[in-house]
């Protein structure tokens, strides 16, 4: 019995190691895909914003929006 328990402590910790790799990996997506956006965005000038119905205030929220996505 002993060896059951330990073995199922064992899948455990590894299951956890697992989900907290996967979900830095997503975290880091996430980010690399906010930042992608927003340095995109920021290139533009204010005209080409104002050409596709943005303003530089509204690049943070769809970067977000965009990292959210990913």
């Amino acid at each position: 019995m002993a060896h059951v328990t330990e073995h199922s402590v064992h899948y455990g910790l590894a299951a956890q190691f697992h989900n907290a790799v996967a979900a830095v990996r997503h975290w880091n997506a996430r980010r690399n895909e906010y930042a992608r956006i927003h340095d995109e965005l920021a290139t533009y000038s204010d005209r080409e914003l104002a050409d596709i119905n943005l303003t530089r205030s509204q690049i943070p929220e769809i970067a977000r929006a965009a990292a959210r996505a990913v």
